[in-house]
């Protein structure tokens, strides 16, 4: 299956490329404006279809396409591709604003291809297991050490796996929310989410000056507690507490779900299954309201 991966950044040449790379039966294609880069990966991982632009990708008629590319970048790569019949997997966010995300939702139902959008915590291992565990209480931390920001940016690009984590732990319809924020100076310091429903509580906070780079997430019900610490660790609590770490050579995209989200993506474009972004949809959407209220 002829697969591009547009836009070689960071987090594509240390998580999602050597995963693409190992997968057998794809013929993978490279894209990025540098040209350095390009031939660097492109030599390391034995690529040798290589292009600095996406209408090379498209022409060389790619079924599906990884984008990678700065969230600036998203709306004028993803939708030429949609528009060449090729499904998509997209990095968070699909874009900045919620109504140039629905544009894209909807194109991408328009005409019938998969728009999957990669909030890889739904399926990292420790988070699928805090959703086999009893919520009455849900509360996400997510840290930066000094990096205030923007609100737009620092919501789209970061929070917004705070807001799809507690969507996708929520054990029922939400039916009340709660958004407080803190910006000084135009900058955002920190932000609290409290998503309600039935019997449920989940809370979401983000510390920008927080002193530490830190993720854990944990669910409480019936008398037990389970607490994920940086997609790894796994305490459970019931009268005593029980670690559980990741298996030594478990590879960090696999504990972090990347690996899963990769093969899933894949696994539908091949089976012919398209994958829709309505729900994506509705995560960007509380993500507009947050920066809304931050303003």
């Amino acid at each position: 299956m002829k697969t591009a991966m547009i836009g070689l950044g960071d987090i594509a040449e240390k998580a999602y490329l050597p995963v693409l790379a190992a997968q057998p039966g794809l013929d993978l294609y490279l894209c990025t404006r540098n040209q350095a880069r390009l031939d660097r990966l492109g030599d390391t991982y034995r690529v040798a279809r290589r292009s600095t632009s996406v209408d090379e990708v498209i022409k060389a008629g790619v079924e599906a396409a990884f984008v990678h590319a700065a969230t600036d970048a998203h709306p004028q790569i993803v939708e030429p591709l949609l528009r060449a019949g090729v499904h998509v997997y997209v990095d968070k966010p699909i874009a900045y604003t919620l109504e140039e995300s629905e544009r894209l939702v909807r194109l991408a139902e328009a005409e019938g291809r998969s728009l999957m959008v990669g909030f890889n915590r739904r399926y990292a291992p420790g988070y699928v297991g805090l959703a086999d565990h009893p919520r009455h209480l849900i509360l996400m931390e997510k840290n930066r050490d000094n990096h205030p920001d923007v609100p737009r940016r620092a919501i789209f690009d970061d929070f917004i796996h705070v807001v799809d984590t507690l969507r996708f732990l929520a054990p029922g319809p939400v039916t009340g929310t709660t958004i407080r924020t803190r910006v000084q100076d135009g900058l955002l310091e920190h932000v609290v989410l409290e998503l309600s429903g039935a019997g449920f509580t989940a809370i979401g906070v983000m510390n920008r000056v927080s002193g530490a780079s830190e993720e854990s997430c944990e669910a409480m019900g019936d008398g037990a507690k389970r607490r994920v610490v940086n997609l790894g660790d796994v305490v459970d609590h019931r009268g005593g507490e029980m670690l559980a770490r990741r298996p030594d050579w478990t590879p960090v995209a696999r504990q972090r779900g990347i690996e899963q989200v990769c093969l899933e993506f894949l696994a539908a474009v091949r089976d012919g299954r398209r994958i829709a972004a309505d729900d994506a949809l509705a995560t960007h959407a509380l993500c507009e309201e947050i920066v809304s209220r931050a303003a």
